[in-house]
């Protein structure tokens, strides 16, 4: 098993440490956008995760402008931590290239010009993804490095139209090698612990995105958050224990090529708006249990088990 500095997964802290020389905090920025599964174009009530903050929860009101945002968050950062001087400016809530391409190429300049920004992080939809907003990313590829951030969720089409992504497979599969041509990073979002879904669909999601020429993954735990369309199906599914999370994200880093860094292994949820799973709140026993289980394997032992392969 190949271990990165204390760990035995490539994580997000390490690659930074070593393309940066030293720890990089992410900025989660608002850029008052919405999204075509909001607004009417796909659908009006979002994704049934999403919670009104469009999966922003922790971002900074949009009243204030990307300068601001930035300096601030890195104020607030450095009040309780020791920070250096080198950020990732992270476009966070909702669909962050869907607006015309004049108002997005505003306020992803003014990040990248920002002089302790080192890279810049979109959070977008595949679908939202036009030849004039790839020809922009690309341009300020150049400039300082971007990552795309693609909420994919889950390879099972099913789960997917419960969920209401609103977009099949083909369409993310064809963002990706777009986006690759350019030369530009994709990060994929995987939940894990959608409602309904087994180990093997969640490990068939992880082993499609390994066979992408994607060099980031995020898994998410599944939070059923207060006033999402999720909340009113809670007692429908089952919500996954600690034991069985730490579990299934072994399995998945176990399928996942050694180049592919892991930006996520779990995350947070609003403490004023979760309703489920409550052990998700204590993040750091969930990362200490991984890893303890991760030391305890000498080598990577994956069941035997057969995903489904895909190729693009």
């Amino acid at each position: 098993m190949k271990i990165w500095n204390d760990k035995r997964y490539y994580s997000l802290d390490y690659y930074l440490k070593q393309t940066y020389g030293e720890k990089v905090y992410k900025i989660s920025l608002n850029g008052g956008m919405t999204c075509p599964n909001r607004d009417g174009k796909i659908g009006v009530g979002g994704c049934i995760f999403c919670s009104t903050g469009g999966s922003g929860d922790f971002a900074a009101p949009k009243s204030d402008s990307v300068t601001a945002q930035i300096d601030n968050a890195i104020a607030g950062i450095s009040r309780s931590k020791s920070v250096g001087s080198k950020f990732i400016a992270y476009f966070q809530a909702f669909t962050n290239t869907y607006a015309p391409v004049a108002y997005l190429e505003k306020l992803f300049t003014e990040a990248i010009a920002h002089p302790n920004i080192v890279g810049l992080s979109i959070a977008t939809r595949p679908d939202c993804l036009p030849d004039d907003v790839l020809e922009l990313l690309s341009s300020l590829n150049k400039k300082k490095p971007v990552w795309v951030e693609l909420g994919l969720q889950t390879t099972n089409e099913q789960s997917a139209a419960f969920i209401r992504r609103g977009y099949p497979l083909s369409v993310f599969d064809d963002a990706v090698l777009k986006l690759y041509n350019l030369g530009i990073e994709t990060i994929v979002h995987i939940i894990v612990g959608l409602p309904h879904e087994t180990e093997r669909d969640i490990l068939n999601s992880v082993t499609y995105v390994s066979q992408l020429p994607v060099q980031g993954i995020k898994l998410q735990l599944l939070h059923v958050i207060k006033g999402t369309d999720l909340a009113n199906h809670i007692n429908e599914f089952h919500i996954l224990t600690m034991e069985e999370y730490v579990d299934l994200v072994i399995h998945c880093l176990e399928i996942l090529p050694e180049h592919i860094v892991v930006h996520r292994i779990t995350g947070d949820g609003p403490k004023d708006l979760l309703l489920a799973p409550a052990w998700s709140m204590r993040k750091r026993e969930v990362m200490n249990k991984i890893n303890q289980q991760l030391a305890v394997r000498s080598t990577w032992q994956g069941r035997l088990f057969q995903p489904a392969r895909k190729e693009i």
